[in-house]
């Protein structure tokens, strides 16, 4: 397999987990804190952030079983 798959899962799983963490923490905790949205979003965003980071673990054991 060539290298590059493992380059590409690499900054998947980077972009993913950090995506994740920027949903859940902001849009999901500081936002409504904040009064910027309504609880209804900072849910969907609290979501979406935890579905992106099982997509990033998804990913990072996809790069291992690239090894």
């Amino acid at each position: 397999m060539p290298p590059i798959f493992k380059a590409l899962a690499t900054i998947t799983a980077w972009f993913l987990f950090i995506w994740g963490l920027i949903l859940c923490l902001i849009d999901g905790f500081v936002f409504p804190i904040v009064g910027k949205v309504t609880m209804t979003e900072a849910y969907i965003a609290t979501g979406l952030g935890i579905a992106s980071l099982i997509l990033a673990v998804v990913a990072m054991k996809l790069r291992k079983m690239l090894q």
